[in-house]
């Protein structure tokens, strides 16, 4: 008679972080470019930043 097979179970991957709402995952969001002390008057240029709200990580917390 056989030996009865048995058969082992993976673990479950767990479940993948969350990106960031603000950012999309990226870490970084874009500015506008402000000129002027006072009336900080917008220009057409952009700049890339750090998100705030997960710290460049680009997960949710």
């Amino acid at each position: 008679m056989a030996a009865k097979r048995t058969t082992t179970r993976r673990p479950a991957k767990p479940p993948a972080p969350a990106h960031c709402p603000d950012c999309k995952g990226a870490g970084e969001t874009t500015e506008t470019v402000r000129i002027g002390a006072r009336k900080g008057r917008e220009t057409d240029h952009r700049q890339n930043v750090l998100c705030l709200s997960c710290l460049g990580s680009g997960l949710a917390t």
